[in-house]
């Protein structure tokens, strides 16, 4: 398997959340788009999101993904460009559709990390494979909300993966349940973004909660 190294990434534009847990060393990165930016009362403009990603980077994100907007192929290109040239670990994410496979294309020939995003189906990884893009992101919530199996479809994608030896990279979103983030890396899946209610859930135990408690009384009861 080659891709084995677990990322676990904030999916808010949120800075006051970035600021809480990114200097704790356990999240990679950040992920975003418009309407991140849209629940955080940002302006989607490509100077916020210049902003956003000096920010990220100063507090030791190692990446941050945003989602290209526009009316057009060219508009999506344009942006694209744009988004890509802030820095190096900014990564473009463009829907997996049709003009998004002409638009990640031209973006792959021109060196641009692409995050091909809104994957509801397993065949969908062949063509990220194809394209060369560095990151597919399946929405896993969303497929379980159309009917689907989404962890089955999830974990079909990382066996093509594994199978063709290929460096594509799920990055699973729309998570709901801890418990599926769980399931997925013991198939070998090992990038996930979580929202804050999630990051909550990846934290807090309350039996650990409660040993760590105990600890601090009995260090009290010894001091005594």
């Amino acid at each position: 398997m080659l891709n084995n190294r677990l990322q676990l990434y904030l999916d808010s534009a949120d800075t006051s959340l970035w600021q809480n847990y990114l200097p704790s060393g356990i999240f990679y990165g950040i992920t975003m788009n418009p309407k991140l930016l849209q629940m955080a009362g940002i302006e989607a403009s490509l100077e916020n999101i210049k902003s956003l990603a000096e920010r990220a980077f100063e507090l030791g994100a190692q990446e941050l993904h945003f989602q290209v907007w526009g009316e057009s192929p060219d508009a999506w290109l344009n942006m694209a460009r744009q988004i890509s040239a802030i820095d190096w670990r900014v990564k473009v994410k463009v829907p997996l559709t049709e003009k998004g496979v002409f638009c990640a294309n031209e973006l792959r020939a021109e060196g641009i990390g692409v995050t091909l995003t809104a994957a509801y189906a397993s065949q969908q990884v062949l063509t990220a494979i194809a394209l060369g893009a560095e990151y597919l992101a399946p929405y896993l919530g969303r497929m379980t909300d159309a009917g689907q199996k989404g962890l089955e479809e999830i974990i079909a994608m990382q066996k093509i993966i594994d199978a063709t030896e290929s460096s594509l990279q799920l990055l699973v979103a729309s998570i709901r349940q801890i418990d599926d983030v769980v399931t997925l890396a013991q198939h070998g899946v090992s990038s996930f973004t979580l929202s804050p209610e999630r990051v909550e859930d990846l934290l807090k135990n309350d039996l650990t909660q409660k040993a760590a408690n105990d600890f601090e009384n009995d260090a009290k009861w010894v001091s005594n």
